[in-house]
């Protein structure tokens, strides 16, 4: 199964449209949000194109192939915009012989981790600095920020595919991280 990642949206219209054709475009069956969509946070400056209700629009339009976690500044209220769900602290993805544990990252993070067994995959975002790594049998993946990256990275996403994790660029695809979660 290829899947497709985005995290920490925070109401960019042009980085929302950047995702959604990529996704068109890559075969990937399913689009895993990992929170902070529609919303810039307090602590945040308004990132380029700020347009929660049409963000939430477009994002409405693949709601049969979106799964998303809460991220800390998604709320009740952007719920009522969004026809798939939002308020789930995690979501839990099995594949054969493998667990992805999907969370934004402000409550499970590689500090602090949630229950997982040996090369289970915890998939994050929050900290919008993108990492593909295994240490000591755990995978850990963040497809870093679409729209507000930090650490000098480009806005980026990220892909499962044929048993890899990586991070791209969001206006290149370059790839800026991978890792082999294959058992």
């Amino acid at each position: 199964m290829k899947l497709m990642f985005a995290s920490d949206i925070h109401g960019s219209l042009p980085a929302t449209e950047r995702v959604l054709a990529i996704f068109a475009q890559s075969g990937a069956q399913g689009l895993v949000l990992v929170g902070d969509l529609l919303n810039h946070g307090p602590r945040n400056a308004l990132p380029e194109g700020y347009d929660p209700a049409a963000v939430a629009d477009r994002l409405n339009g693949a709601a049969d192939k979106i799964i998303a976690v809460r991220g800390n500044c998604d709320s009740e209220v952007d719920q009522m915009l969004l026809r798939f769900p939002i308020t789930a602290p995690f979501a839990q993805i099995l594949l054969p012989g493998l667990r992805l544990f999907v969370t934004h990252g402000h409550l499970f993070n590689p500090d602090k981790l949630p229950p997982l067994a040996p090369h289970d995959v915890l998939i994050f975002g929050h900290t919008h600095l993108p990492m593909a790594e295994n240490r000591d049998g755990l995978y850990f993946f963040n497809p870093g920020s679409v729209s507000m990256p930090k650490g000098g990275f480009a806005a980026s996403y990220g892909m499962l595919n044929d048993g890899v994790l990586s991070v791209h660029a969001l206006n290149n695809d370059g790839v800026i991280a991978q890792v082999d979660i294959t058992p």
